[in-house]
């Protein structure tokens, strides 16, 4: 479980409430504990206690865990002063002291909320010399006691001094998730404005010699008219050519921007294919990153699975779909990955020409030194297609080689 999901989690470790629920569910939280105050409490009921010992007992306890939840909702809600959690911590350990020498041995467990507390509230510097204070004040009290003289210290005074650095440790941790989750924000800040400057720079680099040309050039133009015509023309033939190469050096910086990658397009695919009511088998090949496989020809894989998943969905008619990936060698000795998309439905269209999306993807595939093949699915029923880019020649590691085995995963209609 990460950091962010545990922080986000019912109880918003090291966090204030952001609401009534929150607060409610803190209150829950800390209020388990108090189930440890069963001693104390019993020992008031107990028959012979006289009603002096139960009115100052009550009383006592009462006001103890009344500073108990005041020091550590004011330390939840982040209180500017001090002093008055210094004044509780001070009353709880009096209380502890005070009910434990003159009640009973089982007051003794008030000690070890004496011990969470200042942990949970004084930093680290105070808390490492009060925990241990906390505990021999305990262990003083404690002797009194011959009945328990023998264990006391590992019933009472053990947890005592445990309980409090452990909780030293969990503000510890929660104090360093804080510091991570402020630092992942800040990175992600970072990220997203260095993104912005280099988007801004390479459509500067792309486009302002180019509008400058053409503002000119239309200055230029403006002044030819109306005694100069030809000469006008040629200005605006250039204008032409300088935008239209403009227009190009735009969309090809656009899709080095927006290149695909093979894992999101199955991500897209299955939520296709779902909606559409097509059970369809995924290769879990198609999440893993291959060794070799170069940005260019991963994103040649990822156009072409779009573009059979939307023929599929739109065009086929299927009732169940395979996405496969292997790989294979070739009579010339090279290594391609070969994309593979099978349908059960109305199968290749009678036209022997393809579409303006197969066109498409022959165009691009051809570009990363690839190829796509259709026709009818092995089967005999259904529409195939098949797309190939070339690997890189070093050999896949092995801790990198996928598991090519199908992953089969039926979505009902």
């Amino acid at each position: 479980m990460t950091s962010e999901s545990w922080a986000g989690g019912p109880m918003r470790i090291g966090q204030a409430p952001g609401n009534r629920r929150q607060a409610v569910g803190k209150m829950m939280w800390i209020s388990i504990w108090l189930l440890y105050l069963a001693g104390p409490v019993g020992q008031l009921l107990r028959v012979g206690v006289s009603a002096t010992e139960r009115i100052w007992g009550g009383l006592g306890l009462a006001l103890f865990v009344l500073c108990y939840f005041f020091v550590v909702f004011r330390h939840m809600w982040r209180m500017a002063s001090d002093r008055p959690m210094y004044a509780a911590l001070v009353l709880m350990l009096a209380l502890s002291t005070v009910l434990s020498w003159t009640l009973d041995y089982t007051w003794l467990v008030l000690f070890i909320f004496t011990s969470v507390a200042t942990a949970v509230v004084l930093p680290w510097r105070q808390s490492r010399w009060t925990i241990p204070l906390v505990t021999v004040v305990l262990i003083a009290v404690g002797a009194r006691y011959p009945d328990i003289r023998d264990y006391f210290v590992f019933a009472y005074g053990l947890p005592a001094l445990g309980s409090g650095f452990m909780m030293v440790g969990v503000q510890h941790l929660i104090h360093t998730t804080k510091e991570l989750r402020a630092a992942r924000q800040e990175v992600a800040r970072l990220a997203a404005n260095e993104e912005r400057l280099r988007l801004a720079r390479d459509l500067h680099d792309l486009l302002g010699h180019s509008l400058s040309l053409i503002t000119l050039k239309s200055e230029l133009a403006g002044r030819m008219l109306p005694d100069r015509p030809a000469d006008a023309a040629r200005q605006v033939a250039d204008i032409e050519q300088v935008s239209r190469q403009a227009l190009v050096d735009v969309r090809e910086a656009v899709t080095g921007y927006r290149r695909p990658r093979l894992a999101v397009e199955l991500t897209g695919a299955r939520a296709a294919l779902r909606t559409a009511g097509v059970e369809f088998t995924a290769d879990p090949a198609l999440e893993v990153e291959y060794r070799g496989l170069a940005a260019d020809e991963e994103g040649a894989l990822a156009w072409a699975l779009r573009e059979a998943v939307t023929n599929v969905v739109r065009h086929s008619g299927a009732r169940h779909c395979e996405l496969l990936l292997a790989e294979e060698w070739e009579a010339d000795e090279r290594r391609y990955l070969c994309l593979t998309v099978l349908d059960d439905g109305a199968g290749p269209p009678r036209a022997q020409h393809d579409g303006n999306g197969l066109s498409g993807l022959r165009e691009r595939l051809a570009l990363a030194e690839g190829r796509l093949e259709t026709g009818p699915a092995p089967r005999g029923r259904g529409f195939a297609l098949r797309a190939y880019v070339p690997l890189g020649t070093a050999p896949m590691g092995s801790e990198a080689a996928p598991d090519t085995s199908p992953e089969s995963v039926n979505d009902p209609a």
